[in-house]
């Protein structure tokens, strides 16, 4: 029989990093977001559709809806959990001032919130993501903490390249800044950050990939 209490002690001690780490992004992303101008907080994101606050409202979401009322909002949806969390966002970012939406995210940075599948590592995937999909379109230049963004880059897979219709195939990912790979293939380059932005389906503003499959994961010039 296994050493079954050292195996608990160490998950419990990951654990508690991944929920500090967690706390401390939702703190820094409160400061951040409260120093944005009218301008940017009406400025596209990442995600498509969404402005700034959009992806503000939608971050504070688990927070605020109980499970019921997730089930309600998911029937309200016909079952579509992409056509809830569109319209969830939305009518949250319109009732809810700019600071009430960064008070939100700094008063639960303790929150034990965690999405359906992956723990609180895809909790804090769920908030490094999303605070990148504002800092990235907004071009602040923000830099995410290595010790955040390590266990999100081990935590990639063909299971989650499939979840977020990421294709890879023929693609070497290396990250620039990190001791950090993924696949195999022709090399594209970045900085991890951006890289796990790739692996979470966004499309990232030209100039910060490269290698020769860059294109394929830039957004449209407008």
């Amino acid at each position: 029989m296994g050493d079954t209490t050292h195996g608990n002690t160490a998950h419990g001690r990951r654990t508690a990093e991944v929920r500090a780490a967690i706390a401390a992004e939702r703190r820094e992303l409160a400061d951040l977001l409260d120093g944005l101008s009218a301008e940017e907080w009406d400025a596209p994101s990442l995600c498509e559709g969404w402005r700034v606050r959009e992806v503000a409202a939608h971050m504070s979401m688990g927070f605020r809806h109980s499970l019921p009322r997730t089930l309600r909002e998911l029937a309200r949806s016909r079952g579509s959990l992409h056509r809830m969390t569109d319209r969830c966002a939305r009518e949250d970012a319109a009732a809810h001032s700019t600071r009430e939406l960064a008070a939100l995210l700094r008063a639960h940075a303790h929150h034990p919130w965690k999405p359906p599948v992956g723990g609180f590592t895809a909790a804090l995937g769920h908030d490094v993501v999303h605070g990148l999909d504002i800092t990235v379109a907004l071009g602040l230049g923000r830099r995410v903490p290595r010790d955040r963004l390590r266990p999100l880059l081990e935590s990639v897979d063909a299971r989650s390249l499939r979840f977020f219709r990421v294709d890879l195939a023929g693609v070497a990912l290396r990250a620039d800044d990190l001791d950090w790979t993924f696949g195999s293939g022709t090399p594209l380059s970045g900085t991890a950050q951006d890289l796990l932005l790739l692996a979470f389906g966004r499309r990232l503003p030209p100039g910060r990939l490269h290698g020769e499959p860059h294109a394929r994961f830039e957004a449209v010039r407008r």
